[in-house]
């Protein structure tokens, strides 16, 4: 997709999608004249050639429109939050109900040493060190597209120090913590304050931050599938002849020994037209708690596994889930969302702009992401010939604030199967005889996590009448969680 996406669209349709945008998204900003400068960014970030740097936004008028838009962008106090929540509650409430959570990681390399946040680092995503900014986003997603509406970015520990902080505008409040770590802290922000569905949330974690992140997640009843590495340690009772033994091995040696229950599912890949089988197994596992001498009880978790790369005969792709009684075939749909934020990530945000902010300040970088975010948004509906405009909510949208479940809590999917939406199947794993198409993820209705207070309700997605998970007996032998 080229850089120029809206040029396909009349000068007069793109100013009325720009009027709409800013009437909505952009109403927490006090001053006329912050409007008038955050409608002209956004307005360069969805038509300017090239990168988007406030220069190349400014063209022909570069003086005086440039310093507007670097005292706007850098400087301007204005507070970005406010229009990060708009955005998503107008995306949630008239553009498509979400599915998922995503947390997309980002990673932006840089030449220099003066960008906020940058440092020489392992970056998992390149497999290399690099000296860049890594940051991440909370992206709505459904089916059909995905919308980023809230960003992080990690901070290494020299950018914390005085100097560093007075320098960059970085305010006290903002910690250095690990990518995971973040994340986190972000989807707890959302979920907290921001009056939102919540949704299963979608990330990769590492091995180290596995325990910690399912961990808070669960306590705060927030449903989660992290995708995990097939070196994942994971734990589970078996059975012997006299007594009950605990058995540790890799996540992919534990798919690999249930080959013979795999079950086949059929399904569409996100922007292409051509569908795939793809064969899946899980088991109920423990994973190892993440600090030594943990005294609280491993959550049960749900690991499943796919043979996801054609004629491999090892499973290749690995998730850990506190989701327990949603069918397979349901979960590992729902974990290919992170497909969808992957095309759309590299067809519309990247032409607008997310990784070209070229300032220094935590406030600048906060505010072009934001704006970066409301012109993909609106790029990506004017593609899709949809209005940005508020239409009724089909559903409560009161999040509640975020207090603790209470421990041991038992995370579960939907089960009102009266609000099973007509006209859309749900898919259902087969046994490897036969194959049967995945019919699409489909939102229906909302679930209480039981012995968890009412502001830990979460909406998920419903089970039809099938076969529910059955985790592992007391003293029994190792199974599969579907049979």
């Amino acid at each position: 997709m080229s850089s120029d996406t809206l040029r396909i669209n009349s000068e007069r349709e793109v100013s009325a999608l720009l009027d709409e945008v800013i009437s909505l998204c952009f109403e927490s900003l006090p001053r006329r004249d912050q409007r008038k400068w955050a409608r002209v960014y956004l307005n360069g970030l969805m038509s300017t050639s090239g990168k988007k740097t406030i220069r190349n936004i400014a063209g022909a008028d570069a003086g005086s429109v440039e310093q507007s838009l670097q005292q706007f962008i850098s400087k301007s106090p204005w507070d970005w939050t406010p229009v990060r929540r708009s955005l998503a509650q107008h995306i949630e409430r008239s553009v498509q109900r979400p599915l998922a959570w995503v947390v997309q990681p980002v990673v932006i390399e840089k030449a220099g040493d003066r960008s906020v946040g940058v440092g020489r680092q392992f970056v998992p995503q390149l497999g290399r060190m690099a000296n860049c900014q890594q940051a991440a986003g909370v992206w709505l997603v459904s089916g059909e597209a995905g919308f980023p509406v809230e960003w992080t970015l990690t901070l290494p520990g020299p950018w914390t120090t005085e100097l560093r902080r007075r320098s960059a505008g970085i305010p006290d409040t903002a910690r250095s913590r690990t990518p995971a770590q973040d994340a986190v802290h972000m989807v707890l922000r959302m979920a907290d304050t921001w009056q939102l569905q919540r949704r299963p949330v979608l990330m990769e974690v590492s091995n180290a931050d596995l325990a910690e992140t399912i961990d808070t997640f669960t306590l705060y009843g927030i449903p989660c599938v992290l995708k995990v590495d097939g070196s994942l340690p994971v734990t589970l009772a078996t059975t012997g002849r006299h007594k009950q033994s605990v058995h540790t091995t890799s996540a992919r040696e534990l798919i690999d020994s249930l080959r013979s229950q795999r079950r086949l599912v059929e399904w569409m890949r996100h922007g292409r037209a051509d569908g795939a089988v793809t064969p899946l197994v899980a088991a109920v596992v423990h994973a190892p708690p993440g600090e030594e001498g943990a005294t609280t009880a491993p959550v049960p978790l749900t690991l499943f596994g796919a043979w996801a790369e054609v004629g491999s005969l090892m499973p290749s792709e690995f998730w850990a889930t506190n989701i327990q009684d949603l069918p397979l075939a349901q979960l590992f749909l729902l974990a290919t969302l992170r497909d969808r934020v992957a095309l759309d990530f590299d067809d519309v945000c990247e032409a607008v702009g997310i990784r070209d902010f070229e300032g220094r300040s935590f406030r600048g970088w906060h505010h072009h992401m934001t704006l970066a975010s409301v012109a993909h948004a609106a790029t990506l509906l004017a593609l899709r010939g949809q209005k940005f405009a508020e239409t009724p909510a089909r559903a409560d949208t009161s999040g509640g604030s975020r207090r603790p479940a209470r421990a041991g809590t038992r995370v579960a999917g939907a089960v009102a199967q009266d609000a099973v939406e007509e006209g859309h199947p749900v898919a259902r794993e087969q046994p490897p005889s036969r194959v049967e198409r995945a019919g699409p993820l489909t939102l229906m209705g909302q679930t209480a996590f039981p012995h968890a207070s009412p502001a830990a309700r979460v909406h998920s997605l419903s089970p039809p009448p099938s076969p529910q998970p059955k985790p592992m007996p007391p003293g029994g032998q190792v199974k599969p969680c579907w049979t």
